[in-house]
């Protein structure tokens, strides 16, 4: 299902970006993670980031969002991007879910040319817990997530108790 919020913004509602599951988990920690791209098959490519996390022991999703797409911000002249955002319960620390995700990133062949550079796959911590961190590799909350309609948009649709 697609619904058209502005002429630029679009949300796409599918079974895996905007399911809920039902199913309790014993990890102790709740973290939001935003997932973004705009090279190649995007949706493609969440689909089969939210089997590898399914199938992935050190996490249950919780829930996810339907999927937006929207206008690039800093540099302009790119494709627009697709973004989720998807709830997770693990027992990894912090700095232990950042190196996961950089490596989910790593085998979806994401590079780092420049800031604000096309990208096939982006994996951002929004939220971990309720905690505040901010270190040179890991600022939570993610920082300028209340300016983003990527981040803001889509967690939306996520339960409130969850944020």
């Amino acid at each position: 299902m697609k619904k058209t919020l502005t002429p630029n913004l679009t949300l796409y509602f599918n079974n895996i970006y905007k399911a809920k599951t039902k199913q309790g988990s014993t990890k102790s920690n709740l973290v939001t993670i935003g997932i973004g791209g705009n090279i190649g098959n995007v949706i493609k490519r969440f689909k089969k980031l939210f089997l590898m996390l399914k199938g992935d022991s050190r996490f249950t999703i919780i829930q996810t969002s339907p999927i937006l797409k929207n206008p690039p911000f800093g540099y302009v002249e790119q494709d627009y991007f697709i973004n989720a955002i998807i709830v997770l319960k693990t027992n990894l620390s912090p700095q232990q879910c950042l190196k996961s995700f950089q490596r989910y990133e790593n085998r979806f062949k994401r590079t780092r040319s420049f800031k604000d550079a096309p990208r096939t796959l982006d994996i951002d911590i929004i939220f971990y817990n309720n905690l505040k961190i901010n270190t040179i590799n890991l600022i939570v909350p993610h920082k300028d997530y209340k300016n983003r309609d990527s981040v803001l948009i889509p967690l939306s649709y996520i339960d409130s108790k969850l944020c």
